[in-house]
C-alpha cells in the first residue's frame, strides 16, 4: 500500500519500497523534438541522485515529468509501487526546490514554511510548531517572523528547503537551487543539504549542471547528453571510470592521449588495451615527474598556482597540451620554457572506445 497523510499533516512513508523513484523507458517530445529518449533510472530509497548535464540536456524536463509538471510521452514512472505517470502534481505528495525560491512575498518566513501545512488542513498551532521546527534545522528560527524581502539569498534558499522539507515529503525534488548563489554561498548550502539528507532521509533527486557540485552532493549520478542517459554510478565511478569521452571530458579536467597499437603518440610504454581504443583518459593529478608505466617529454608553458596546487600546462614534442596537478611545494623547481620528463601509471589510464561506451575487458 501506498503511504497516507497522518493527522497531524505528515506523510507515512513506512517501509522503505515506498520511497523509491523508477523511470521506465521514458520519453518526452515537444510537437517534433524529442528532448528526452528512453531514459530508465532506478533511485534506491533514501538515496541522493544528481541528475547532471549541461543546458539542454534534458535534465529539468525529467525532474518536472516526475513532479507531474510535464506530461510524459512515453515510458512510466512510479514512486514506490505507486504508477505516477499521468497523476496530477498534488497527489504525488512531493517536495520541491525551485531555483526561483517562489516564496510568498506577503507573508512571514514561518507562513512561508507553513504553507504546505495549510493546504494539508493541519491546525493552525500545530503548523506553526511543525515549521518552527524546520526552520530550527536549517537554522533560521530566529528569522521566522521576517518577510523574504529582509533576507539574503542564502536565507530565501533554506527557507525554501524547509518549506520544501516541513510534511515530510518521501521524495524531494530539488531544480537547480543553487546556481543562483555566489560560490561561498553554494558551498555552505551543499554541506546543509547533506547534513539534512543525512537527518531527514527523504529519496531526493537534485538537478545541476555543475560538475562540482554533483560530485560533492551524490551518492549516485546521473550524466545526460541530448536527452539520453550517458553513465549512472558513483562520483568516483564516474570520474575514475568515465563511460566515454564525453564524460571523461564533461566530469573535471582530463588529458586524452590518441592509441596507435598499444602505444599513446608523444609516449614512451604500452598498455594492455581493448580492440577498439580511440583514446586513453588520463587525469591531472595522475601525471607525475619522471616516473610512471608511460612516460613523456614536454615543455612547460604555464604555471597556475592555485592555494595548495598548481596546475602546470606542458607541450609535448607532438604539440598537444597536456595538464597536470602537483602540490604547490612539489611544483616550486618548475620553470616555464624547460623540458621534463612526466608519466603516469598503467591503471590511471582509462580506455575510450571509438563508440559510445567504452568496453571492460581487456585483450
Amino acid at each position: 500500500m501506498d503511504g497516507q497523510l497522518t493527522e497531524d499533516g505528515q506523510y507515512d512513508v513506512a517501509g522503505a519500497d515506498r520511497l523509491r523513484v523508477t523511470f521506465e523507458n521514458v520519453g518526452k517530445r515537444f510537437g517534433e523534438v524529442e528532448v528526452v529518449s528512453g531514459f530508465n533510472l532506478d533511485v534506491n530509497p533514501g538515496e541522493l541522485v544528481t541528475i547532471l548535464g549541461p543546458s539542454g540536456s534534458g535534465k529539468t524536463t525529467i525532474l518536472n515529468m516526475l513532479a507531474g509538471f510535464t506530461d510524459v510521452t512515453s515510458g512510466r514512472i512510479a514512486i514506490g509501487d505507486r504508477d505516477v505517470t499521468h497523476m496530477p502534481p498534488e497527489a504525488r505528495n512531493l517536495g520541491m526546490v525551485f531555483q526561483s525560491f517562489a516564496l510568498f512575498p506577503n507573508l512571514s518566513v514561518l507562513d512561508n514554511v507553513a504553507f504546505p501545512l495549510k493546504m494539508r488542513g493541519v491546525s493552525k498551532a500545530e503548523r506553526r510548531r511543525q515549521a518552527l521546527e524546520t526552520l530550527e534545522r536549517v537554522d533560521l528560527a530566529a528569522f521566522a517572523q521576517r518577510r523574504p524581502n529582509q533576507l539574503s539569498g542564502g536565507q530565501k534558499q533554506r527557507v525554501s528547503i524547509a518549506r520544501a522539507l516541513v510534511f515530510r515529503p518521501p521524495v524531494l525534488l530539488m531544480d537547480e537551487c543553487l546556481s543562483s548563489l555566489d560560490l561561498k554561498l553554494r558551498e555552505q548550502l551543499q554541506i546543509e543539504i547533506r547534513r539534512l539528507h543525512r537527518e531527514i532521509g527523504a529519496t531526493t533527486l537534485f538537478v545541476t549542471h555543475d560538475q562540482g557540485e554533483a560530485m560533492s552532493l551524490s551518492d549516485r549520478i546521473a550524466v545526460l547528453r541530448d536527452g539520453k542517459l550517458e553513465q549512472y554510478g558513483t562520483p568516483r565511478e564516474i570520474y575514475g571510470a568515465p563511460a566515454n569521452e564525453f564524460i571523461a571530458t564533461f566530469i573535471g579536467k582530463t588529458n586524452l592521449f590518441e592509441v596507435a597499437g598499444h602505444s599513446q603518440k608523444g609516449c614512451t610504454g604500452r598498455l594492455k588495451l581493448p580492440k577498439d581504443t580511440a583514446r586513453v583518459s588520463v587525469r591531472p593529478n595522475a601525471i607525475r615527474r619522471g616516473t610512471g608505466d608511460i612516460t613523456f617529454a614536454a615543455t612547460i608553458t604555464d604555471i597556475a598556482f592555485q592555494g595548495d596546487m598548481v596546475e602546470v600546462l606542458a607541450r609535448l614534442a607532438t604539440g598537444q597540451e597536456v595538464t597536470l596537478q602537483e602540490p604547490a611545494e612539489a611544483a616550486e623547481t618548475l620553470m616555464l620554457g624547460e623540458t621534463a620528463e612526466f608519466g603516469f601509471a598503467a591503471d590511471k589510464a582509462y580506455p575510450l572506445a571509438t563508440g559510445r561506451t567504452a568496453p571492460q575487458q581487456e585483450v
